[in-house]
């Protein structure tokens, strides 16, 4: 992806945060169909949409419109963290005389269209296209539309007049979560192919390209179609990057989503279309959002002579970083590969770098690798005094590139790290002494780990802590109650044979340990009776099944 993804990531989390706060203010609205988009309108304001906060009418501006109206508490949040409007005025939605309503109204800066009756706001998008056009702008809109919303059949006649008068500056994002207000879309209005056997999955056509044929309706009014996964962030930039060069027909991204993305017992349920959190959940559910974990295989535990090769298949594996092991035989015993190799590697993969630089002297080189294309880049606090740390931090931070620290077993935080600790986007903490094989994880890291976290939370630390070296399926779980928040996996994920059962593995681990750790803060807020209460809201599917096992094994009920 390079260059902005974890600017994207935290601001989508706070995103989250804030329609969880904003609604549950409110008592109503609309969380579902907010969280699904997070992601596509993350990559929009953060990256692609030029725009000024302090002048919203600007005229050379792009323009955003939600034409799924119901889910403005995700704008809104957005907007906030933009700049638009304070923070603290979320929580104020669908107040008496409040400028956040329960649909976007234009009396709010930012806001470009008043939605709310469905099916209009792709045709008032034709007509901004249009307008954009004459005036000779060269604006772009983006427009997003929902999936229930696609049962107008106005969606459709504005579909015909883009394709018409060939709007290339239009760029339609569909929010395909297969969730509405009375059910899930192909019991009421199938946008895909039926799912057969008994008791079909209702969502079995999102993970089943078999089944599409939405992109079919779109491609047949003569519209360029890109289709992707609508929580990978990378995945959306490149869509939207795509959908920038084509000329002569509008654009529409098919983003497969989540109805409730984020929340486990919100998602793809439809009474979480219209429906607020209750206050007492409200602090486990906000303890959910933050405890979402990541994966990062690490390639050199493969075929050293053919990385193209690994890369591809951690491409196929869907790990959510790629782990880029630097080693220049100085600072570490082993020599590995240096941005040579990362520049080739870049095109061959959308998933983001996560680059570890175990070498000597890293200020003179960051350069380099942020150009190769990294997106996160790691170096030592052993070899890094506080300026030099301090020309790698600005450097990084300018070319919008995530910035991260790391400390080898021995090494305890260093005093000068202090004061960029409020803007680092990760820390590593090594269980391994790195440049040496065939090592197991370090027992004595998870005291250190949990020790360095409270530290780095003491003076405003808002990254993710990297658990780094001998991770694996037997661990990973304690890890994770350490509070680490990403896993680098070697011989574990890189080096199995499927690496994608390994990594789904590894996944179902932390996943365990997650769940596990909400019904602890459940208990700690309200005993049993809000364990119970938590594990009932989990109706889909086995949920409260497991939940329930969970509970009962750690003495919660």
């Amino acid at each position: 992806m390079h260059s902005r993804y974890d600017i994207i990531r935290r601001n989508t989390l706070k995103a989250r945060t804030l329609i969880v706060k904003a609604t549950a203010a409110a008592g109503s609205g609309h969380p579902g169909g907010s969280f699904s988009m997070a992601e596509i309108l993350g990559c929009l304001f953060y990256k692609h949409m030029r725009y000024d906060a302090a002048n919203p009418c600007w005229e050379g501006r792009d323009r955003l419109v939600l034409s799924k109206g119901h889910a403005a508490p995700g704008l809104f949040s957005h907007l906030a963290i933009s700049g638009f409007i304070p923070e603290s005025e979320v929580e104020t939605l669908r107040s008496l005389g409040s400028r956040l309503q329960g649909h976007p109204d234009m009396k709010c800066p930012g806001v470009e269209f008043c939605g709310g009756s469905l099916g209009t706001g792709l045709s008032y998008s034709v007509g901004m296209a249009l307008s954009a056009r004459m005036d000779g702008l060269d604006s772009r809109i983006y427009t997003v539309i929902g999936d229930g919303e696609s049962d107008e059949g106005q969606i459709w006649e504005a579909t015909m007049a883009a394709a018409k008068f060939k709007l290339d500056n239009l760029t339609v994002i569909l929010d395909r979560n297969y969730v509405q207000q009375d059910s899930y879309t192909e019991g009421v209005m199938p946008l895909d192919a039926a799912a057969t056997g008994p008791n079909p999955n209702p969502v079995a056509a999102r993970n089943d390209p078999t089944l599409w044929r939405t992109s079919d309706k779109w491609r047949a009014f003569g519209w360029h179609v890109i289709e992707v996964d609508g929580h990978r962030i990378e995945q959306i930039d490149s869509a939207i990057r795509g959908a920038k060069q084509v000329s002569g027909r509008p654009s529409i991204i098919i983003a497969r989503t989540v109805k409730g993305k984020g929340v486990r017992h919100m998602e793809d349920n439809p009474q979480w279309h219209g429906k607020a959190p209750s206050p007492e959940m409200v602090p486990i559910i906000l303890d959910e959002l933050k405890s979402q974990a990541a994966v990062a295989p690490s390639i050199i535990a493969g075929d050293m002579t053919r990385l193209d090769l690994e890369v591809k298949r951690c491409d196929g594996a869907g790990p959510d970083y790629i782990h880029m092991d630097v080693m220049d035989g100085i600072f570490v015993p082993t020599v590995t590969f240096g941005y040579e190799k990362i520049r080739e590697l870049r095109p061959l993969t959308d998933i983001p770098f996560d680059s570890h630089l175990m070498i000597s002297q890293p200020a003179r080189h960051v350069k380099k690798y942020a150009e190769a294309g990294s997106d996160i880049i790691t170096v030592h606090a052993e070899v890094c005094s506080v300026s030099e740390f301090g020309e790698i931090h600005d450097y990084l931070k300018g070319v919008d590139v995530g910035v991260g620290v790391a400390v080898n077993p021995q090494t305890p935080i260093p005093p000068w790290l202090k004061e960029f600790v409020p803007t680092l986007d990760q820390f590593i903490v090594m269980s391994v002494v790195p440049g040496r094989s065939g090592q197991k994880y370090i027992y004595e890291s998870h005291q250190k780990t949990r020790t360095i976290i409270q530290s780095l939370n003491e003076h405003g630390f808002g990254g993710v802590v990297e658990a780094d070296g001998g991770v694996n399926i037997l661990n990973v779980a304690d890890c994770f109650d350490d509070g680490a928040r990403v896993f680098v996996g070697g011989s574990s994920m890189v080096g199995q044979p499927d690496m994608k059962q390994a990594i789904d593995d590894i996944r179902g681990r932390i996943s365990y340990a997650r769940q596990r750790m909400l019904l602890h803060r459940a208990h700690s807020l309200g005993g049993s009776k809000l364990v119970h209460d938590w594990i009932a809201l989990h109706v889909v599917g086995e949920q409260s099944d497991t939940l329930n096992k969970i509970a009962r094994e750690s003495n919660l009920l």
